[in-house]
C-alpha cells in the first residue's frame, strides 16, 4: 500500500472506543485500518462487528497508522469515514419537537481548540442538548481529534455550521428561543437565573469571550462565580457547568 492510499482520505475516526461508538451508531464507514498483529482486547470486537456489517478492514504496519494519525493516539485502529454531516438549524429544532422536549441548544463563539470542542460535545450529549451551533470561521471543525476527545459523542450530536452567528441568533429568537450569554462581568449568577425556557447558551472563547455583537444580541447574561485568583475557566468546563444547571432546573420543575 502506498502512503498516499491512506493520506488522501480526509475524515478519520481514531482510537478503539471512538471506532466502537462509530460502528454501534450505524453511520457509514468506508473502511477500517487495523495495525498488523494487533488482536488484543476490543480490537477483536471491532473486527467482528465490521465483518458482520460487511465493512472492509485492512491490516497495515504501525508506521502507516502513525503517519496518517491526527490524534497521535490511534491505539491500532483508524476508521475512514465520509465527511462529517453537518445539520441545519431547523434539524435541531425539529429534534426537540420530535422528542416533545423544550429546545436546548449550545452556541460556540470562537472555540478554536478541537479538544475543547470535543469535550463540550461530550458534555452536551450527556446533558440532553439537542444541537450545537458553530461558525464556519474562527472555530474548530469536526475532525478525528474532536471525535476522540468527545469519546464518540459526535456520532450522536447534531452540529450546525453557520456563516453568521448573529443571523442565527436572530432566527432562533424568531422561533421563540431565548439566548443566554456567559460573561464574568454580569451581576447574575447562573444558579439565580431561570433557564427552563427554550434556550440557547452561548460559550465564548477563553481568550476573548463572546464577540461584541453576539453579546449584545443575548437576551440575558449569567456568570459562574470565581473565588480563586484565576478569574476564568476552561471553555469546556464553563459549558459543562451551565448545561448541567439547565438540566437540574428542568428536572426539578
Amino acid at each position: 500500500m502506498k502512503n498516499n492510499d491512506i493520506k488522501n482520505y480526509e475524515d478519520k475516526i481514531e482510537g478503539r472506543n471512538s471506532v466502537l461508538e462509530l460502528l454501534e451508531s450505524g453511520k457509514d464507514i468506508n473502511k477500517i485500518f487495523i495495525q498488523k498483529g494487533e488482536r488484543h482486547g476490543s480490537i477483536n470486537k471491532i473486527i467482528q462487528i465490521a465483518k458482520n456489517n460487511r465493512i472492509v478492514t485492512v491490516e497495515v504496519d504501525k508506521n502507516k497508522l502513525d503517519e496518517i494519525s491526527q490524534t497521535h493516539n490511534h491505539q491500532g485502529v483508524i476508521a475512514i469515514v465520509p465527511p462529517f454531516d453537518y445539520c441545519e438549524i431547523e434539524d435541531i429544532l425539529e429534534d426537540a419537537r420530535d422528542k416533545n422536549e423544550t429546545p436546548f441548544i449550545v452556541i460556540l463563539d470562537g472555540i478554536e481548540d478541537p479538544h475543547n470542542l470535543g469535550s463540550i460535545i461530550r458534555s452536551a450529549e450527556t446533558a440532553g442538548v439537542h444541537g450545537i451551533i458553530i461558525p464556519k470561521r474562527r472555530s474548530a471543525s469536526i475532525n478525528s481529534t474532536v471525535n476522540k476527545t468527545s469519546a464518540g459523542a459526535v456520532q450522536y450530536m447534531k452540529v450546525a455550521r453557520v456563516n453568521n452567528l448573529n443571523d442565527t441568533i436572530k432566527y432562533l429568537k424568531e422561533n421563540d428561543i431565548w439566548i443566554c450569554g456567559t460573561d464574568i462581568n454580569t451581576d447574575i449568577e447562573y444558579t439565580k437565573q431561570d433557564m427552563k425556557m427554550p434556550i440557547a447558551i452561548v460559550i465564548g472563547s477563553e481568550g476573548f469571550g463572546m464577540s461584541r455583537l453576539v453579546k449584545e444580541n443575548c437576551d440575558f447574561l449569567v456568570k459562574i462565580p470565581m473565588k480563586g485568583k484565576i478569574k476564568s475557566l476552561n471553555a469546556s468546563v464553563s459549558a459543562g457547568i451551565i448545561m448541567y444547571e439547565i438540566l437540574r432546573q428542568r428536572n426539578f420543575r
